[in-house]
C-alpha cells in the first residue's frame, strides 16, 4: 500500500469527540486516513470553539471565507460532513453554502461530500415542511460543488443521483463509534444478555419499545441482562428505565451515560443480541439503519442487531446480513438457538468486510485521489 502526504481538511458542524456522532465519525475516519494511508487531517469546526487540536489533529474554529486563501494553500482536499441541522437549527445552513462556495472555488484538489443527512420532510405544522425547498436547494448545491459523494444508504444515493444521474456516489455504511473490537471468541456471551446503545434519543425510543415487545422474545434469548450503552443522563431515559426494572425484577439492568469508547466495547461484546428502534412510528426506509452508528457499533462487536421494524436482509455489494431479525408487534423473527454463535461472527465477519474504519479510509482515500 502506498503512503501518501496529503492533508485534508474535514469540515464538522461540532467538535469531534463531544459525544456528536458526526464529529466522532469524522475523528475515527481522520485516524485510519493518518494511520493507514498517510492522509492528515485538519478539523475545520463550523461552531465556536477554544480548542485547538483534538487527538493530535489540529482544529480550526468557525466558517470564514477571509481564511479560504489560506484554507486552500493549507490542504490539498476537502471532506464535508454535511448534516444541514447541524450547521443551522432550521436545517437551511445558507452561511456553510456561501463558505463552500468561496473555498471550492480556490481548492485545487478533490471536494468530497459526506452526506449524513441530505434534507428533511414533516407535517404541515412542522418548520421542516415549509422549508423544505430551501433544504433540498442547498442540499443539491453541495451536491454540485462535490467531486464526489460519500452516503450510506441507498435512500439518499438515489435522491442524489435524481438530481445529477453521472454524480459519483460510494456508498460507505457508517462506522461504529463505540470501537471496532479483535473478537475470535462469539460463544461466551449468554444468548440471554441483550443491548440497547446509541444517542440520547434513540435509547429512549428503543427502551420504551423493547419494556412493550420483550414478552415476544422467544424464551431460548429471554432477557436475563440488559446493558444500555450511551446517551446521557436524561429524565426520558430514567422513567423508562424504572418502569422497565419494576415490570421486570429479574432483570438486571446497567446503563453507562456518556461513555467512552473501551467501556462500552468491552460491555457491547459481552451482549448476543442487541435491541434497535430506528424509525419509531415514522415511516420505514429499507436499508437507513446503515447510517445507524448504533446499528455499526452491534455489528462491529459481533451483536445480532434485532430490530423493531421487518424489511429484507441488509446487503453491501451483493452482500447481505445472515437474515433481518425483528421484534415488533405483530411478529418476531430470531436465529435457531442453535446458530447463534455462529451467526453473530457472520454479523461481525460482514461488518469488517464493508463498514470499518479502514473499509471506509480506503474509500475515501480512492476518493481524493
Amino acid at each position: 500500500m502506498s503512503i501518501r502526504h496529503d492533508r485534508v481538511l474535514q469540515i464538522v458542524p461540532h467538535l469531534p469527540g463531544t459525544f456528536d456522532g458526526v464529529g466522532d465519525y469524522a475523528l475515527n475516519l481522520a485516524r485510519a486516513l493518518s494511520a493507514d494511508h498517510g492522509i492528515d487531517t485538519t478539523f475545520l469546526v463550523a461552531g465556536k470553539t477554544s480548542a485547538t487540536a483534538r487527538d493530535g489533529y489540529a482544529v480550526i474554529s468557525r466558517l470564514s471565507a477571509a481564511r479560504c486563501p489560506e484554507l486552500a494553500r493549507d490542504h490539498e482536499h476537502v471532506i464535508l460532513h454535511y448534516v444541514n441541522y447541524g450547521y443551522q437549527a432550521r436545517g437551511v445552513p445558507f452561511a456553510l453554502r456561501d463558505f463552500v462556495r468561496q473555498l471550492r472555488s480556490q481548492l485545487r484538489g478533490r471536494w468530497v461530500t459526506t452526506f449524513h443527512e441530505l434534507y428533511a420532510s414533516g407535517p404541515p405544522w412542522k418548520s421542516a415542511f415549509w422549508l423544505r425547498p430551501f433544504q433540498v436547494r442547498i442540499a443539491r448545491d453541495m451536491i454540485d460543488a462535490s467531486t464526489s459523494c460519500v452516503v450510506s444508504n441507498t435512500p439518499i444515493e438515489k435522491a442524489i443521483h435524481a438530481h445529477a444521474a453521472d454524480k459519483k456516489v460510494h456508498l460507505v455504511p457508517v462506522m461504529s463509534n463505540f470501537g471496532e473490537p479483535e473478537l475470535i471468541n462469539f460463544q461466551a456471551a449468554s444468548p440471554n444478555r441483550w443491548a440497547i446503545c446509541g444517542g440520547t434519543a434513540l435509547i429512549a425510543r428503543s427502551l420504551s419499545s423493547f419494556g412493550q415487545l420483550h414478552p415476544r422474545i422467544p424464551e431460548a434469548f429471554a432477557p436475563e441482562h440488559l446493558d444500555v450503552v450511551g446517551g446521557r443522563e436524561d429524565a426520558s431515559i430514567s422513567a423508562v428505565l424504572d418502569g422497565l426494572k419494576r415490570s421486570c425484577p429479574d432483570l438486571a439492568v446497567h446503563h453507562y451515560p456518556e461513555v467512552g469508547v473501551d467501556l462500552a466495547s468491552e460491555v457491547l461484546r459481552q451482549s448476543s443480541f442487541g435491541f434497535i428502534d430506528y424509525f419509531g412510528a415514522g415511516k420505514v426506509w429499507p436499508g437507513m439503519l446503515l447510517k445507524s452508528t448504533a446499528f455499526a457499533a452491534l455489528c462491529a462487536h459481533g451483536v445480532i442487531p434485532v430490530a423493531s421494524h421487518r424489511e429484507d436482509p441488509i446487503a453491501v455489494d451483493g452482500h447481505a446480513l445472515p437474515d433481518a431479525y425483528y421484534l415488533a408487534p405483530g411478529a418476531a423473527n430470531f436465529p435457531p438457538a442453535a446458530q447463534v454463535h455462529e451467526i453473530r461472527r457472520q454479523v461481525y465477519d460482514w461488518y469488517h468486510a464493508h463498514a470499518a474504519s479502514r473499509q471506509a479510509a480506503r474509500v475515501y482515500a480512492e476518493a481524493l485521489t
